[in-house]
């Protein structure tokens, strides 16, 4: 079947790129801890902003922030930062760039309490994707009683740009839930 004869979410019917996305990796369950990161990453910089504009800059994300590697963005010196912020691969938004340091550190933290990051975030779902059966667009929640718990949680350990909403995005992309509406061919194959 051709890509865009497949039934699929409305939402990612705007672009080749999005539907790639949608095809190939929104909803798949990460058990990867870089995965993890660089969604943070991308969700924290998308707020306020269309995904569209970060997926066309997620190269521009990789190069400026070492391949989404947590230990060594963590690490990263003013200096370096300032070159970020000149980086026209990103959004250049001083909070957004400063925070991904700051919570380049914490997940560090987290990964060091819980063993992995992954560890952490799936029991908040209890290690069990959350799937859910949308059939429109409009039932899906901007947020949850999860994206609310995790959101809080990582505030209080010191996250940045975790609010409810874009945690949730963050548990979608990463297959924690299963917001492919029913009829979407990826619905039952992330479900697998």
């Amino acid at each position: 079947m051709a890509i865009k004869e497949k039934p699929r979410c409305p939402w990612c019917l705007k672009s080749e790129l999005y539907m790639r996305y949608h095809d190939e990796e929104w909803g798949v369950p990460v058990h990867d801890d870089r995965k993890h990161f660089e969604f943070l990453i991308l969700e924290g910089a998308q707020a306020g902003l269309s995904w569209s504009t970060i997926l066309n800059k997620r190269e521009g994300y990789r190069k400026a922030f070492a391949d989404f590697d947590p230990g060594k963005v963590a690490k990263f010196t003013e200096t370096r930062l300032q070159k970020i912020l000149q980086d026209p691969g990103i959004v250049r938004n001083r909070l957004k760039v400063y925070s991904a340091v700051n919570n380049a550190k914490k997940f560090l933290e987290v990964q060091e309490e819980f063993k992995s990051f992954d560890n952490y975030i799936w029991s908040f779902v209890k290690n069990k994707p959350i799937v859910n059966k949308w059939k429109e667009l409009g039932q899906i929640p901007p947020t949850s009683k999860v994206s609310d718990a995790l959101s809080k949680d990582l505030i209080k350990r010191g996250f940045k740009f975790v609010g409810s909403t874009v945690i949730y995005a963050h548990l979608q992309a990463c297959g924690l839930i299963n917001d492919h509406l029913v009829d979407c061919w990826r619905y039952r194959e992330v479900n697998k």
